[in-house]
């Protein structure tokens, strides 16, 4: 099953049990699945690459603006924006380990042929592709930048 179709069903699980974090959590993504969907020409179905990125976004926002309500003593509004993140991260897959990134990154560095920091931009065009919503991009960036050192 798509992950677009998980999360349809996701929606109307929530809507059944009457779990308001979940139910808007899955709504924002839902939101923004159709308005990619609908500025693509005769889309009809998103690829699973892209929804990940899309919840990969909505997550690390969600993740931010708790850190912002927390520093401007809104534990209330930080609770709430917490809930939906962890309800994004049900359908993100795995994160990589800092082994696991290591491995990838070489493996890209390999098969483009990079050698210096000069190529590092070829080597984050394939990695931040290959790795989206598995590692964060500043991460993939500090690693390619370590190896080509």
């Amino acid at each position: 099953m798509s992950l677009e179709k998980e999360i349809s069903r996701g929606i109307m699980e929530a809507m059944k049990s009457r779990d308001a974090v979940r139910l808007a959590a899955l709504r924002n993504v839902k939101k923004y699945i159709i308005e990619a969907k609908t500025s693509g020409a005769g889309i009809a179905e998103l690829p699973d690459t892209d929804v990940v990125k899309i919840i990969s976004k909505l997550a690390k926002q969600g993740a931010d603006s708790a850190a912002i309500y927390t520093a401007q003593r809104r534990q209330d509004l930080a609770d709430e924006e917490t809930a939906q993140v962890a309800v994004l991260q049900e359908f993100l897959p795995r994160p990589l380990s800092d082994e696991e990134l290591t491995a990838a990154v070489r493996e890209i560095i390999a098969e483009t042929g990079a050698s210096s920091l000069g190529e590092m931009g070829r080597v984050m065009g394939v990695a931040s592709k290959r790795l989206a919503g598995r590692a964060e991009g500043r991460a993939i960036s500090d690693k390619v930048r370590e190896l080509l050192d």
